[in-house]
């Protein structure tokens, strides 16, 4: 069945050296909402990787050679063309996501203003030394062919996070969309082919089989992955038999601090979107609510009040503010972390009852809030990535500090309060790569961000993030000539 965002006849296709191309298997793919089909993406073979990293390899000499502003131009004409697309993008993506067609439009935009902001950035070279006998200087030169391997809760955004800066500092790319929601990525970057030379963007569509392909593979240069620790780690293994580069942004446990004398009705949607944006599908969404007893109770009924005027639905019908979970296997592992928090008897302040299984009504998961359950449970220990939320009393300052930290991942935090000087002071002693103060999920192209602990290695966007595309190469010259030994 075909859906409107899909043009009739459309055929889902890889892109090698600038051209699509098919494959003899396929997967669907299905619109968790409703559980209807959207359409079938080919599978990579072994022979199509080959091809596109030769594709890329070839395109890599070229594209490297050319200046910086040429390179930004390109990554300016790609936004422009994602822009004028981005109505028929967010409708495709809600099918295949889930999220809301407001939160898929605000996605889309935000890849378009990635490139642009992106565009702006330059490594610059630095002289190191500079006297009448000798010159060093430092520069930044292109590492190669990158390979993009992108997650399924913010395909395009996260896709633009590794596309932009691998771009602009040379490099060729290949991405590897999501298995589970690769048609929009796929439609884009066909549709950018017309402003990008050929086999310098490519994507290829696959199962869970292409990535270990990809990552264990001697003709990628550097490796950008976002998505489970489990898997990171993996990579990093398969990644150090070639000495391949890495940059790995993995999972996360983010604690969320309230001190006391916060106003519990202003608090509420801040605590209810920091957990439960774009479902709760997010590496940095808050996953631990720890709130000072001297509000507990206030802060928990007025969160709870808010949350049951949340509307859960159909991203694609008006007024869905929360869509579906994206696939079965998240589906089933909430089930368990569901039933496992019922069978310690811990107490739901909101939902709870978790459907008896899938069905025509699509991945539905009630939206969820556990109270003050104990620290070891499953439910405060484990990265939820759904629609469930913790959350924990504290007193003392030392002791949530040390609550907040007792965790392998270290990806992100927020604390909330007016006492900006405690605020601060607290937030400085997070072991989080990326910590907010009075606000969470504030990120841009110029900001650089990263996992402490198992939550990643290396550094995205900004000048930082972009360096992690290059490899740092110093030039030392001996003005006087060859000189006799």
């Amino acid at each position: 069945m075909s859906v409107p965002e899909t043009p009739a006849g459309y055929k889902y296709a890889h892109i090698i050296g600038g051209k699509p191309a098919f494959s003899d298997s396929t997967v669907a793919i299905v619109n968790p909402a409703t559980g209807l089909h959207l359409g079938d993406t080919p599978i990579a073979s072994a022979k199509q990787l080959e091809d596109t990293i030769d594709s890329a390899r070839s395109a890599f000499s070229e594209w490297s050679s050319k200046s910086y502003d040429e390179r930004a131009h390109v990554l300016v004409e790609i936004a422009r063309v994602v822009e004028l697309g981005a109505d028929d993008y967010k409708k495709l993506l809600t099918a295949e996501q889930g999220k809301p067609h407001r939160d898929a439009l605000i996605e889309i935009m935000g890849s378009v203003y990635w490139f642009r902001e992106t565009a702006k950035l330059r490594l610059q070279d630095t002289v190191q030394e500079d006297t009448a006998e000798r010159t060093v200087v430092t520069q930044h030169v292109a590492l190669g062919v990158a390979a993009a391997i992108v997650p399924w809760n913010f395909p395009i955004l996260l896709a633009a996070w590794k596309i932009a800066p691998a771009l602009l500092a040379g490099n060729t790319v290949i991405v590897k969309p999501s298995p589970f929601t690769p048609l929009t990525t796929l439609r884009i970057i066909a549709d950018v082919q017309k402003v990008v030379p050929p086999g310098v963007l490519s994507v290829l569509s696959g199962d869970h089989e292409l990535g270990p392909l990809m990552t264990a593979h001697p003709g990628i240069d550097k490796i950008a992955f976002t998505g489970s620790s489990q898997t990171g780690k993996q990579i990093i293994r398969s990644a150090s038999y070639n000495m391949t580069r890495f940059t790995l942004e993995l999972g996360g446990n983010d604690p969320m601090i309230i001190l006391p004398e916060v106003d519990p009705e202003i608090m509420a949607p801040h605590i209810f979107w920091g957990a439960f944006s774009n479902n709760g599908q997010f590496c940095i969404a808050a996953k631990r609510i720890y709130i000072h007893e001297s509000v507990y109770e206030r802060v928990r009924d007025a969160l709870v009040a808010y949350a049951r005027k949340v509307v859960v639905g159909n991203g694609a019908h008006e007024g869905t503010q929360v869509g579906p979970v994206q696939n079965k296997p998240l589906f089933d592992k909430l089930r368990e972390l569901f039933e496992d928090t019922r069978a310690r008897g811990c107490k739901f302040a909101l939902g709870g009852e978790f459907p008896a299984h899938s069905s025509a009504h699509g991945l539905f998961v009630p939206i969820s809030i556990v109270d003050n359950p104990p620290e070891d449970a499953r439910i405060v220990q484990e990265e939820q990535f759904g629609p469930i939320v913790p959350l924990l009393r504290w007193s003392d300052e030392e002791d949530v500090v040390r609550r907040a930290n007792a965790t392998q991942y270290g990806l992100a935090a927020s604390v909330w309060g007016n006492d900006l000087r405690k605020a601060r002071r607290i937030a400085g002693r997070i072991e989080a790569g990326n910590v907010w103060v009075n606000e969470i999920h504030k990120f841009g192209p110029t900001i650089p961000g990263g996992g402490h602990k198992h939550s990643g290695i290396g550094v995205e966007n900004g000048v930082d993030g972009l360096a992690h595309w290059t490899n740092l190469q110093t030039i030392s010259i001996n003005k006087g000539g060859i000189a006799p030994i």
